[in-house]
């Protein structure tokens, strides 16, 4: 099966934040990965943010969504700061 990305509008902002090495890295990770088979690439997350799953890429996480056949990316963020700026995306 194969999945459509959506992303939330505030990726935009953390994408511009990365240098282009990271972004290329999480690029060709969200491409080969969240589109062919999220479940089995990403952990769920829990408590405040179940319903929600991360993808890991270094120390930059990917936070998305799965519904249905499209994978809602909502946020890209280093892992020091992530889970705290996602909360506001869910």
């Amino acid at each position: 099966m194969s999945y459509s990305l959506v992303f939330h509008p505030a990726v935009r902002e953390d994408v511009a934040a990365l240098t282009k090495a990271v972004r290329e890295r999480v690029r060709r990770a969200i491409e080969t990965r969240l589109t062919v088979d999220p479940a089995r690439w990403g952990r769920p997350l829990r408590g405040t943010l179940a319903g929600t799953w991360k993808l890991r890429v270094g120390d930059w996480r990917v936070v998305y969504a799965i519904r249905g056949d499209e994978v809602v990316v909502l946020a890209i963020k280093h892992r020091s700061m992530v889970y705290d700026e996602v909360r506001d995306r869910t």
